[in-house]
């Protein structure tokens, strides 16, 4: 399995610990942003093949976030998967119309983690 540049947006230091970890442990790159403008400038700065992002976070949401990310031509094409510790189903269809490709819920496993790196995280191959 190729290694895979991934992004995760989480105000709390909990999660964004842990998706690390179990990222690493799968064998990809990590970056780790506290906020959608933190995120915002790492994404313009390294391009990952997917993000994670959480959506409920202070200043700019994820919503927001993923929003700004999608409407950018450069960075359409990047997957969005959205995290939240709802599993509501208006939460997914809000998600969906900002351009995410999937939702999980908090607190995620390593498996399911890793489980959208490989469905997703291949998307953005051959982008330039």
């Amino acid at each position: 399995m190729t290694s895979r540049r991934v992004l995760v947006i989480d105000d709390s230091n909990t999660i964004r610990r842990s998706a690390e970890i179990f990222l690493k442990q799968g064998g990809h790159e990590v970056l780790l942003a506290e906020d959608g403008f933190d995120a915002l400038a790492k994404v313009n700065d390294v391009q990952p093949d997917l993000i994670f992002c959480d959506i409920l976070m202070p200043r700019l949401d994820g919503y927001q976030t993923c929003a700004i990310i999608k409407r950018n031509e450069k960075y359409s094409s990047i997957p969005v998967v959205m995290l939240s510790s709802k599993d509501g189903v208006f939460d997914k269809a809000r998600g969906r119309m900002v351009g995410s490709q999937d939702y999980l819920t908090k607190p995620f496993t390593k498996d399911q983690l890793l489980q959208a790196v490989q469905q997703f995280g291949y998307a953005n191959q051959g982008a330039v």
